[in-house]
């Protein structure tokens, strides 16, 4: 019971550490890089997070072990559609910090627990209770009004909202630990960044300016250590506790966006995120309600 129990006290503290450094550092951080492509920008993120990647299993003595998953075909295929879809989060989560819309960015890690639910319904078989019913309407009741006051989807609440739920799930399936499979990610997308960044980025920052230089060099292991951290702790945790955890991350992101960038918050968008934030009280009560009863 013992090592049950530390483990997850392990497990929460690389989730808080991630979660902590995606809902505040990283906002800032890319807020300082708005000027930039946000293709340059994850490009970056992938190729500086190899190397590092690569030191933490040398000094673990797995490089080898992490190696030989090249060579099999399924955590080949597995890694590269989660690679695919954490580099469309990226993406999706730069352009927003960039372009003054953290706050739509916000929107999609609310409802991205939400999102899992419905995933978990449709590919797990795991049936949401009448309660977590009630709230993915809420949530779908917030996302209408933001929709039709906005004259369009919140697009980016949506990718970002799917995108992350998704790479959750199968990385759950992807048979290899925290490191290796983040080595696989970035491994898989490192040439193709290059290439794209050569051809799709006219004018780039790398090497140009001192300081902007540093900032592309440093989004590296501000890439790999929380997305590492957090798929240690989705290994120690359950998945509905990461649910809960997650909402530290819009949180943190939400008040980043409003007091420190000074992103407008109307009051219909108050109204829109009172149903999202309502729908995120009853999901956590759906969660915690049966724990109590044990």
């Amino acid at each position: 019971m013992q090592s049950s129990q530390g483990e997850s006290r392990q497990g929460l503290v690389y989730a808080l550490c991630a979660y902590g450094a995606w809902g505040f550092v990283m906002p800032v951080f890319m807020k300082m890089l708005a000027h930039v492509s946000p293709v340059e920008v994850v490009a970056h993120r992938i190729v500086w997070a190899l190397p590092m990647a690569v030191a933490i299993l040398l000094w673990q003595g797995t490089f080898r072990h992490a190696l030989g998953h090249l060579r099999e075909v399924r955590t080949l295929a597995l890694a590269t559609l989660t690679a695919t879809l954490i580099s469309v989060n990226w993406g999706t989560y730069v352009y927003a910090i960039g372009s003054g819309q953290a706050i739509d960015a916000a929107l999609g890690y609310y409802i991205n627990p939400l999102v899992n639910v419905a995933l978990a319904a449709i590919f797990l078989g795991e049936r949401p209770t009448r309660l977590q019913g009630v709230a993915i309407a809420l949530a779908a009741i917030g996302v209408a009004i933001l929709t039709v006051k906005a004259g369009g989807l919140p697009w980016i609440s949506l990718v970002v909202a799917m995108s992350f739920g998704t790479y959750g799930l199968l990385r759950k399936t992807v048979p290899v630990g925290a490191t290796e499979g983040f080595f696989l990610e970035v491994a898989i997308l490192v040439v193709p960044s290059i290439v794209f960044v050569a051809l799709f980025v006219p004018e780039t920052h790398f090497l140009v300016d001192g300081f902007e230089t540093a900032l592309l060099f440093a989004a590296g292991p501000l890439t790999a250590v929380p997305l590492i951290l957090y798929a240690a702790g989705a290994r120690l945790l359950h998945f509905t506790t990461i649910g809960i955890l997650q909402y530290i991350v819009p949180t943190l992101l939400f008040f980043t966006a409003v007091f420190l960038f000074g992103e407008p918050f109307s009051g219909w968008q108050l109204f829109a995120f009172a149903f999202i934030w309502s729908a995120l009280a009853i999901y956590t009560w759906s969660l915690l309600r049966p724990r109590r009863r044990t």
